[in-house]
Parts: structure tokens; C-alpha cells; sequence
């Protein structure tokens, strides 16, 4: 069965977490608006399933994943459904609940860094916004991001089988998933992430370390993976940016 995955065709966004899962794990899949053969067409086809009102199960907005006739909405709750799957999942219960847990901290954290260039509304450009961005986006390295941050290096230290992964002894879609959040903070804040490796030793090696398996290096080189960009989650805006003891 061949996966089909619906989400924006220009921007890594949410999606790229569902396509990390499904490259690692060399699943056939099917980025819709991304066909090179139907161009807007996948798009469009994407919007209609998310107006269509005779849809059993109608997604909010993408990412959303069609395996046959389900479709399943939200990343982490497709995450969830497909880990197992994939094996990229823990084997026992209460694992792949803390597994699901982890990614919902993600989910989380890509809200709030969202949040530091568009704090007020999504309907107005960065630039109507920027004094109240600047505010928020200090708050943020200062005390959100560090605390994000170092739950995650607590959650590699504290796991009984090894800093190797984060669940387990085994790679899961978490690995993968802080994989493109360390990359989407470089991205954005480059200032604040500087030093990043000193202090947060073990989720700078997982990142590297999970940067280098074979599927994804080479999905990494590959034009399927989109660039970081300004319309996207992770933007880097400079005066948004701010000196490494931010974040120490």
C-alpha cells in the first residue's frame, strides 16, 4: 500500500516530520502536492478534502495522511499511527505512549517558536507584528527554548538503554522528528544556537548521529528535501535572533 501524504507543496513545515518517518523507513509514498506530474492539481485536491462536508473524518488542515480509505489528521497522531508500522516505534505500551508524549512536546515547542514572528495574528504579515515579536521571541530563547531544550537532554540522559535514542534502544520517529527541530533552530535563531553542542551535548549527537543513516543522508541531499524557508515554521528573521547566554 502506498502512503499518501497531503501538505503544502513549498515549505518543510509540519509535513517534514511525517516525510522523515517515511524516507528512514524506505514506505512508498506519494507526496501529493508535490507530483510533478499534476502541479497544482495536487493542491487543489488537498483543499477539497479539506472542504469536502461529505468527508466522514474531515482533517482541520494538513498535514494529513491517507493509508487507503482512512485518513488520519495531526503530526503526532500520524506519527502514532504509523510508527508501529514502520518501526519506528517501541514494542511496549507504555513506551509508545512516552514515545507519543515526546512528540506532543514537539508539537508544543513548534508552536511557541511559531509564535515568536507571528505572536499576535496569522493574518497579518511579520512586519505589522515585529515590536511584539521581538518581545516574545526574547522571552522565548530565554526561558522557553533552554527549558524545551534541556527536557530533551534530560530524556536521552534518563533513558535506561542509552542517550543513543530517546526512547528505548531502538531509533522511533522522536529521534527523527528533534532531528528537524535542532535543524530548524539552527535555521532560525543561529545567534542563540550557538555553542548548542556544549551545552546540549547528547541531542547534538543524536542529531548528527541520525543525520547520518543511510535513507535519510541521502533524502538530506536529495531535492525531496525542502530547504528551510521564510514562509515555513523555523524563519530566520535577524532582529529576531539573540546572543548565545539567551539561552545558556
Amino acid at each position: 500500500m502506498t502512503y499518501r501524504l497531503y501538505y503544502w507543496d513549498s515549505i518543510p513545515g509540519r509535513g517534514e516530520f511525517v516525510r522523515l518517518a517515511l524516507e528512514d523507513a524506505g514506505a512508498p509514498y506519494v507526496d501529493v502536492a508535490r507530483q510533478e506530474d499534476v502541479g497544482d492539481v495536487g493542491t487543489h485536491a488537498m483543499l477539497d478534502l479539506l472542504d469536502d462536508a461529505g468527508t466522514a473524518f474531515p482533517p482541520f488542515a494538513p498535514p494529513f495522511l491517507a493509508d487507503g480509505d482512512l485518513m488520519i489528521s495531526h503530526v503526532a497522531n500520524i506519527l502514532l499511527y504509523l510508527g508501529p508500522r514502520l518501526h519506528l516505534a517501541p514494542s511496549e505500551e507504555g513506551a509508545r505512549h512516552f514515545a507519543h508524549g515526546l512528540q506532543l512536546t514537539l508539537t508544543d515547542l513548534l508552536t511557541e517558536v511559531h509564535d515568536t514572528h507571528h505572536p499576535v495574528s496569522v493574518e497579518r504579515y511579520y512586519e505589522d507584528q515585529i515590536e511584539v515579536a521581538k518581545q516574545r521571541s526574547r522571552a522565548f530563547l530565554q526561558h522557553r527554548l533552554p527549558k524545551f531544550l534541556g527536557y530533551f537532554e534530560r530524556v536521552l540522559h534518563t533513558n535506561p538503554a542509552g542517550p543513543q535514542h530517546a526512547v528505548g534502544d531502538k531509533i522511533s520517529y522522536v529521534d527523527l522528528s528533534l532531528l528537524q527541530v535542532v535543524a530548524g533552530l539552527h535555521y532560525a535563531f543561529p545567534k542563540a544556537m550557538a555553542g548548542f553542542a556544549g551545552r546540549f551535548p547528547a541531542l547534538a549527537a543524536l542529531h548528527q548521529r541520525v543525520a547520518e543513516r543511510p535513507r535519510l543522508a541521502a533524502y538530506l541531499r536529495s531535492d525531496r528535501r525542502l530547504a528551510f524557508n521564510q514562509d515555513g515554521i523555523f524563519r530566520h528573521y535577524p532582529a529576531l535572533d539573540s546572543a548565545p547566554d539567551s539561552v545558556a
